[in-house]
């Protein structure tokens, strides 16, 4: 009997861990339907768009130009369509390019040559060849021989002419005229995107301060890890803030829009100088915590209105009243900065500069011009000056 007991505990062990386990899966299971829902609801538009498109792209090439299976025309209108989402409308024009050489240099191949293993091989180098001399880059060139394959390989009908040609043409030209029915995605991601980014910065800010306050070494490393990889965002913020604004000015739907996409994409230069400057704050930060070195103990409430003044211009992005708030919190900040007595240590000193300089950024963030911006941290005593 004593040999059984363990075992039997074992599988009650066994029964509780199941138990346990069991809530926590079902509740990931969910959260994963949920993300996975989400992305189909912000892709919805686009799959909408390319099955419209490839639709229209078929119609016209049955009953406007005549043929019997215009299969590059949906083809041509799906691929150029897929490679326009996300990124500038250009990226159309250089696919419908790249998939029309693919499709005549392979047509005019077959009909001339007949299909083979040699002829696969020549046909597909001729096609990228001829997109590299046309001055096309590694999208186009890459399209032209896909197409030019595909001709060959699962379409070789020589006495098809140039009609597949056509067909890729009229796809292209399908989805450069769905293209401008932009989604509204286009025009709000920038906006969502930085704001995103003012309210990373100022969870950083916030986690920083903690980390001051508390001397907690593990809480500034990380402060830092977040403010190194803040770039990253920026970088996807730049691509949305170009793209928002091709989108509007390429497409008549959304052009009334223009002035609130340009608005976005104006601040990407002073929140690149924001992020470098609070990265920089962050490092000095944790570097005075990982030294033990002495830092003033009204740096931490510093950096929390700072914090403050961050998180209300990405409010003030979707409530223009809350730009107000911002401006007068830095405002406030940059002041009170000038009255401080300096610091003596090496970390505090740059602390308290970067802190100034960010504090211009973010001023600027709200529509304040530069010389403003400065007059709003004015000098201090022994030489710290604004940047």
């Amino acid at each position: 009997m004593g040999a059984v007991d363990p075992v039997r505990l074992t599988l009650d062990q066994l029964r509780e861990l199941r138990d346990d386990i069991a809530p926590r899966a079902a509740l990931r299971s969910r959260a994963s339907v949920r993300r996975r829902i989400e992305r189909w609801r912000s892709r919805s538009f686009f799959i909408a768009q390319c099955a419209l498109a490839a639709g229209v792209a078929w119609v016209l090439g049955r009953y406007v130009l005549g043929h019997k299976t215009p299969f590059f025309a949906p083809v041509a209108a799906m691929v150029c369509l897929g490679f326009s989402f996300g990124q500038r409308l250009r990226r159309v024009a250089e696919v419908m390019v790249g998939v029309a050489v693919g499709v005549a240099v392979g047509d005019l191949f077959v009909h001339v040559f007949g299909t083979g293993v040699v002829q696969i091989i020549v046909v597909i180098a001729l096609a990228m060849s001829v997109a590299v001399l046309l001055g096309a880059g590694n999208l186009m060139t890459t399209q032209a021989g896909v197409q030019a394959a595909i001709v060959t390989t699962l379409l070789p009908n020589p006495g098809a002419g140039f009609s597949r040609w056509l067909d890729a043409v009229l796809g292209g030209v399908v989805a450069l005229a769905a293209a401008t029915i932009a989604p509204a995605a286009a025009i709000r991601r920038p906006r969502q995107q930085a704001s995103g980014v003012l309210s990373e910065l100022a969870e950083i800010l916030i986690e920083t301060a903690e980390g001051l306050r508390n001397r907690d070494e593990e809480a500034v490393t990380d402060a830092l890890r977040r403010a190194r990889s803040s770039e990253s965002r920026l970088d996807d913020l730049r691509s949305a803030a170009d793209e928002g604004v091709a989108v509007v000015r390429l497409s008549p739907f959304v052009r009334r829009h223009r002035g609130r996409v340009q608005e976005i994409a104006d601040l990407v230069v002073p929140l690149d100088r924001a992020i470098r400057n609070i990265r920089v704050l962050v490092r000095r930060c944790a570097v005075s915590v990982w030294r033990d070195e002495a830092m003033p103990a009204e740096y931490p409430m510093l950096l929390e209105r700072l914090a403050d003044g961050t998180r209300l211009i990405g409010e003030s992005l979707f409530e223009p009243a809350a730009d107000v708030a911002a401006h007068r919190v830095l405002g406030e900040l940059g002041r009170r900065t000038a009255v401080m007595p300096l610091p003596t240590g090496l970390s505090a000193v740059v602390v308290l500069g970067q802190l100034r300089s960010t504090i211009i950024d973010l001023l600027e963030l709200t529509g304040t011009s530069y010389d403003d911006a400065r007059k709003l941290v004015p000098l201090r005593l022994d030489g710290l000056d604004e940047k």
